[in-house]
C-alpha cells in the first residue's frame, strides 16, 4: 500500500460536537477563574486601604499631642509620641468596633464594648485581647528613598515591627504602608 493512499479521516458530526462542547467548557472554567482572581487580588489605587499613604511632615501631629485621623480612607490614626511617630489601624482588635479619641480623658475609647489604650496603642482596660494593631511607616527624603523604616528586618526598625518611628534627619515626609499591618502584642 503506497502512503498517498492513507487519507485522514475526517471528523464525523459526534467528534466535532465533542470537541465543540471541551472548547466551551475549557473557555467557561478559564473565565471563571479568571474573574475569581481579578476578585480575589485587588489591586488597590491610591487613597484607597491597602495602598501606600504619603503623609508629608506638616501633616503629623506634635509630640503627644491629640492624635489625626485625617486619613480616615487608611483607616489609621496618626499618634506622635516621645518614641516617634506611629500609624494606629483604627479597628478595636475586640470585635472590630471603631474606636474614637477621646480628648478629655487623653486616650483611645471603643464605645462598643468599653476597651481603652493609650496614645500609642498599648491597652488600659476593657475586653480587648491585645494592644492596637499598627502599620508599617517608612520615612523618605524628598525623592521618595526610604530612610529609615518599621518593618519587621529593617536595621534602622525599632526593636518591635510597627513601632514607633523616630524621624531622621533629612526626612520630608513618611508613607503609611496600609498593606502591611503588625498585630499587637497581647497583654495577658
Amino acid at each position: 500500500m503506497s502512503e498517498a493512499a492513507v487519507a485522514p479521516l475526517p471528523v464525523n458530526r459526534r467528534e466535532f460536537l465533542w470537541l465543540g462542547w471541551l472548547a466551551s467548557i475549557a473557555l467557561a472554567a478559564g473565565g471563571s477563574t479568571g474573574a475569581i482572581l481579578w476578585f480575589a487580588y485587588p489591586i488597590p489605587r491610591a487613597g484607597e486601604l491597602g495602598a501606600p499613604f504619603p503623609v508629608p511632615l506638616s501633616d503629623i501631629p506634635g509630640v503627644n499631642s491629640a492624635p489625626s485621623n485625617k486619613y480616615v480612607v487608611g483607616r489609621f490614626w496618626l499618634a506622635n509620641t516621645e518614641r516617634g511617630v506611629l500609624a494606629l489601624y483604627m479597628v478595636c482588635v475586640h470585635l472590630g468596633c471603631l474606636y474614637k479619641w477621646v480628648p478629655s480623658n487623653n486616650r483611645f475609647e471603643c464605645p462598643c464594648h468599653g476597651s481603652k489604650y493609650q496614645l500609642n496603642g498599648d491597652w488600659i482596660e476593657g475586653p480587648a485581647p491585645r494592644n492596637l494593631d499598627r502599620f508599617v511607616i517608612e520615612a523618605v527624603d524628598a525623592g521618595g528613598k526610604v530612610l529609615a523604616s518599621t518593618a519587621k528586618g529593617d536595621a534602622n526598625a525599632d526593636a518591635e515591627a510597627g513601632g514607633p518611628l523616630a524621624l531622621p534627619d533629612g526626612a520630608a515626609g513618611i508613607v503609611i504602608k496600609t498593606v502591611e499591618k503588625v498585630k499587637g502584642k497581647n497583654h495577658a
